[in-house]
């Protein structure tokens, strides 16, 4: 649809606007982007973004926002933008997110909000389905479009002092959005992190061709604009504990918001062996730069000529699409179930066939196996079957007898999900399950200890940076009242 068709579209017509194309969003052609780190999604322009926001039909439920954790007032962002008001989109989008930019890019907007879209499923007078709304590449625009226009993010007013301290642990997106939010009502936010720079795993989990650490680079800037105070490379539970914080620092609350960083092992037969790595370990020693790194995992990982990686999440297409960029010829994905079980976004696996990614089904490795050298240098696989269904309704891998077989590996990395890193220090007493995540209120984010809350993968397990936004969020709430209720008992005594 041309700019002159869209202007005589009528104002209020759905019919008019449901008959409007999806607009294509442009991406770097794979052959190009195989040799760059930068962003595989290219900018969309003013025209098409306009006419792409045309095709909401402002439906009054809006599912769209019901979908969105953080409940974004979408149809009034993108009729904003339709009337060329970018700053009051973007105001709009922040009014609900403290990270637009970042959820427009990270979120499975095709099981959120993009899902719930009524345009995906309206029934047209052809008979023909349209493609819901491009909500997340509009919401990625619009914030970019602000910034660019501002130079910056926008620094929001700040309250007086209330002479409170809040001392946040993780400053990945449940972090930022505490320290952003509380910083605002007029507390004094300082972060701690364990990695040398902060933004979490915004920096440490989430490679560049997914989004420009430019713009975390800027978002921490705002922050610190702000007034927020960040202390890098400091081990909570070894360095200083949080008792310490507290009686020491004088810290009048604690948020933990320090993600599930820790990844899970295979617990197989030469797992141990040199260039077998872990997938956090991979990833940040190949899209980092070492002063962003500890000395330890500084320079770039090991790849050779085949990399096998194993697992079936976003983590594994990350491993995947990155190995590709530093240089191997063969990257074989290993996934123990088909396609249809994978948890991780379609749109990734796409961008890894369209970079000459392999995928291998049904298939598990048994052992790894090493040289003289003790480096990897093959793997040793067996096919898989799915059971019947159990009486949840779901089919088990069964390794198929007598099936094993052996490919080459140069460097393999294990990418099979993550547990919480909730370790901090043997005075901590913390609550946690089972599974070592955070026991919190569901309702406050509060933990059993009165003046600590928290949030994020810590408490959820790996998950989204859009719902460690909403816990953020939601415990910011109640920290303040928190806090205030130290005042008013201050005052009343």
């Amino acid at each position: 649809m041309t700019t002159n068709e869209y202007n005589q579209l009528g104002d209020n017509l759905v019919h008019d606007r449901l008959s409007i194309p999806r607009q294509k969003i442009e991406k770097q052609d794979p052959s190009d982007r195989v040799n760059n780190f930068d962003e595989t999604y290219l900018a969309m322009d003013m025209d098409s973004a306009i006419i792409e926001a045309a095709r909401c039909i402002d439906c009054p439920s809006a599912p769209c926002m019901d979908a969105c954790p953080v409940h974004n007032d979408i149809p009034s962002a993108l009729k904003m933008l339709e009337n060329n008001d970018i700053h009051g989109a973007a105001s709009k989008f922040r009014e609900t997110s403290t990270l637009p930019e970042m959820c427009g890019r990270l979120c499975p907007q095709e099981i959120l909000c993009e899902g719930a879209c009524v345009v995906g499923f309206a029934l047209r007078t052809d008979g023909s389905k349209h493609p819901p709304v491009a909500i997340g590449r509009l919401e990625s625009f619009i914030t970019d479009a602000e910034r660019k226009n501002l130079g910056k993010f926008p620094v929001p007013m700040i309250l007086p002092s209330t002479g409170r301290s809040v001392a946040i642990i993780g400053s990945g997106p449940a972090g930022l959005t505490v320290a952003e939010e509380l910083q605002i009502r007029g507390h004094s936010c300082t972060i701690f992190d364990r990695w040398p720079e902060a933004g979490g795993v915004l920096r440490y989990g989430i490679p560049n061709f997914k989004m420009s650490k430019a713009i975390l680079e800027e978002k921490i800037q705002s922050l610190k604009e702000m007034g927020v105070s960040f202390e890098t490379s400091v081990e909570i539970g070894s360095d200083i504990s949080l008792e310490d914080l507290r009686e020491s620092r004088g810290f009048d609350c604690i948020f933990l918001g320090n993600g599930a960083g820790i990844g899970n092992l295979l617990k197989t037969e030469g797992e141990d062996l040199e260039n077998v790595y872990q997938a956090t370990d991979f990833l940040v020693r190949g899209n980092l730069e070492d002063f962003e790194l500890p000395e330890s995992q500084r320079g770039l990982p090991h790849v050779g000529d085949d990399v096998v990686v194993v697992g079936g999440g976003d983590t594994s297409m990350d491993c995947v699409r990155t190995a590709i960029r530093l240089g191997a010829k063969n990257v074989t994905c290993v996934y123990r179930r088909t396609e249809n079980e994978m948890l991780g976004r379609q749109e990734e696996r796409v961008h890894a066939r369209e970079e000459g990614v392999n995928f291998s089904y049904l298939t598990t490795p048994t052992r790894f196996i090493g040289g003289s050298d003790g480096k990897v240098n093959s793997v040793e696989l067996v096919e898989m079957e799915l059971s019947d269904p159990d009486e949840s309704g779901r089919r088990r891998p069964v390794q198929i007898a007598d099936s094993e077989y052996v490919i080459d590996a140069s460097a393999v990395v294990i990418a099979i999900g993550y547990n919480a890193d909730s370790d901090m220090g043997e005075t901590s007493e913390v609550e946690t399950d089972n599974w070592g995540l955070i026991q919190v209120d569901p309702r406050t984010g509060q933990t059993n200890i009165p003046y600590m809350f928290a949030g994020g993968d810590v408490v959820n397990g790996a998950d989204l940076v859009v719902t460690a936004i909403a816990d953020g969020k939601r415990a910011a709430t109640w920290v303040h009242q928190y806090l205030l209720s130290l005042s008013s008992s201050d005052s009343s005594s």
